[in-house]
């Protein structure tokens, strides 16, 4: 399998020929120096594809599906709902969650959130960029800023709730359904007695103290979500 991966959204098959946009031919051509019989990889959620270069045309790359390397993935659905941050900050944990295996991000607006809004496209970018690093197929989605209230009545899911309060430690897989798994993650300025209070009464809530010190927002998500993937492994 080739080292070089790029995210293709378009359907791929045998034979299938098409172009790249102007970045990742660039990619391919200027950073990489890819050469016309040397292999590089496709992938979304179908699955992932060899191809080659066929044709440079402009600093455009033609290429031709030759084979089928993976099909498409069953994975474990893993959510990540997590108060908007800095973007710096927001950045690097986007990024270490597409490659701890979040397929859903779903920003909330917390009462005591200071960052309210995101640059969606931007983390999109990154997403991409982990996705293709890290040699996931699935993509992940996220979501627009929210309200707890609108999270919290219109999703069904297992939810791990990162309370510095709770005394357990640990997760029992045994005890989660069929449903996504959501790991919620509260503003810098921790969660309000009112929505604390709407989390624990969440129909399928699972409290879990982290760590016995105050953590940041993105080392809270990055423990979380080890967490997690330790304890349905």
């Amino acid at each position: 399998m080739s080292n070089i991966r790029l995210f293709f959204p378009e359907s791929l098959t045998i034979n299938f020929e098409s172009k790249l946009d102007k970045s990742q031919s660039h990619y391919l051509l200027k950073v990489m120096r890819i050469e016309n019989d040397k292999p590089f990889s496709l992938f979304n959620s179908g699955g992932e594809w060899e191809a080659v270069t066929i044709e440079v045309t402009k600093g455009i790359i033609t290429f031709k599906v030759t084979k089928q390397l993976r099909q498409k993935e069953n994975i474990k659905e893993i959510w990540l709902a997590f108060s908007p941050i800095k973007s710096n900050y927001q950045n690097f944990m986007i990024q270490k969650a597409t490659e701890l295996g979040v397929t859903k991000f779903v920003p909330i607006i917390f009462d005591r959130s200071i960052v309210r809004k995101i640059n969606h496209e931007r983390l999109k970018k990154i997403i991409i960029e982990a996705s293709e690093q890290s040699n996931r197929i699935n993509l992940p989605d996220i979501s627009k800023p929210q309200t707890l209230d609108e999270f919290i009545n219109s999703n069904e899911v297992n939810l791990v709730f990162t309370d510095l309060n709770s005394k357990n430690k640990k997760l029992d897989k045994s005890k989660f359904d069929d449903k996504p798994i959501c790991v919620l993650v509260g503003p810098e300025g921790d969660f309000s007695e009112e929505e604390r209070e709407k989390i624990l009464n969440y129909n399928r809530v699972f409290s879990i103290k982290i760590n016995d010190n105050i953590l940041r927002s993105e080392t809270a998500v990055i423990s979380s979500l080890s967490i997690v993937n330790y304890a349905i492994s």
